[in-house]
């Protein structure tokens, strides 16, 4: 009998409303005490990543923003008595391909007269996937065009004189780039090249990423906008550089 009692009071207090704590029952939130740590709601399953080719899609963007720039942005390579003031200077912030196949962004001085053609030579350059290593304005390098070729850095303007010249360079007014250098490298009319990392590319003849050959969509992209290429220059060689002289 008294066995039955119990099962009795059980089913009676079932009927009001009890139930066993682990059939997706929990605690009323409002009788929560405010001292007691409620564990926070875990997701029901895994989470859903963003589609990789949307992502690609938004990192392949090419974006280019024109901006002033001040004699406090050019600290190394700007002084009084160059060639141009930085009035007549821009930045150019804008995307590139990296030797690494990923999306990156770099800095680009250059006169303000060639800034909006250079973003339309760029945008070319980044549609056709053209690897550049890295661009940074030469003041990342205290002003050393020797530094910048170092670290194969795509650069523009500098206010120096031209190599082996008494006069000043293309890169002094903003209108001469040097891209990929150590795959590009100056080599004077004798063969020697100054960095010894990049001497192997005298040999034009390689494929590596970055190397710029005749007639290629590097050689193309300039001449649209007018600009010629150190690498047709005859004794001398600058296959860096474009210039809007040719110079």
């Amino acid at each position: 009998m008294a066995k039955k009692r119990l099962i009795s009071v059980v089913l009676a207090a079932m009927a009001l409303g009890g139930a066993p704590a682990g059939c997706g029952g929990g605690e009323d939130p409002d009788r929560t005490g405010a001292g007691e740590s409620v564990s926070p709601p875990t997701a029901s399953g895994p989470a859903v990543p963003p589609s990789p080719d949307q992502d690609d899609r938004q990192a392949a963007r090419f974006t280019a923003d024109i901006k002033k720039v001040t004699a406090a942005d050019l600290r190394h390579s700007w002084r009084e008595g160059c060639p141009v003031p930085p009035s007549r200077l821009r930045a150019i912030d804008m995307t590139h391909w990296g030797m690494d196949g990923k999306v990156h962004h770099g800095r680009l001085i250059v006169n303000a007269s060639a800034a909006e053609d250079l973003v339309g030579v760029f945008r070319k350059l980044f549609d056709q996937k053209y690897p550049i290593e890295r661009m940074e304005p030469v003041d990342k390098y205290r002003g050393s065009d020797f530094d910048s070729i170092e670290a194969n850095n795509t650069s523009a303007f500098n206010c120096r004189q031209a190599t082996g010249s008494g006069n000043w360079s293309q890169h002094a007014y903003g209108l001469a780039i040097d891209i990929n250098p150590c795959q590009n490298p100056y080599v004077s009319a004798s063969g020697h090249v100054a960095h010894k990392d990049c001497v192997k590319f005298k040999d034009r003849s390689r494929k590596d990423p970055g190397v710029i050959h005749k007639g290629d969509a590097v050689v193309k992209a300039f001449a649209a906008i007018g600009w010629g290429w150190g690498g047709d220059w005859t004794g001398t060689k600058d296959y860096q550089h474009f210039s809007s002289t040719g110079r």
